[in-house]
């Protein structure tokens, strides 16, 4: 099973940025937490993070064989129709994931326009996100 997670804008800050919201994990502990997932669940994992949308949308697109794709648009969550359709035009099974709870926030990081493509979302478990969402989406494609 190859899957794709994908990192947003400022995500290369964790363990630096605003630790009160997302913690004092970083983006490689994260992939750390991830790696050890997937070797236990016969995963093949790539890993991506960019703080431009156009980077993102092409990620997307270069990876369509992929299996399955986790992804944390970050600040794109709220504002790119433009990942939403790359991510509806591969029609890779997707979870959305954030490290902060997104709905406990200020009142624009509650919606989302890439949560409507994915198969769901998981938000609010730091850097557990991604382990959580890779279980997640795991279980999903055992069932289809």
């Amino acid at each position: 099973m190859h899957i794709l997670i994908i990192s947003g804008p400022n995500l290369n800050l964790l363990g630096v940025r605003e630790k009160n919201v997302y913690g004092t994990g970083t983006l490689d502990d994260m992939q750390k937490l991830a790696e050890g997932f997937a070797r236990d669940n016969g995963m093949d994992l790539d890993f991506f993070q960019s703080n431009h949308e156009g980077e993102i949308i092409n990620c997307i697109h270069e990876h369509r064989s992929a299996d399955g794709i986790i992804i944390n648009p970050a600040a794109f969550t709220h504002t790119s129709i433009a990942i939403r359709d790359a991510i509806a035009s591969v029609n890779i099974p997707t979870v959305e994931v954030h490290l902060s709870n997104i709905y406990s926030r200020e009142e624009f990081r509650r919606t989302s326009f890439i949560a409507p493509v994915c198969i769901g979302q998981i938000s609010g478990f730091g850097i557990y996100s991604y382990v959580l969402g890779l279980n997640a989406l795991a279980t999903w494609m055992k069932k289809k």
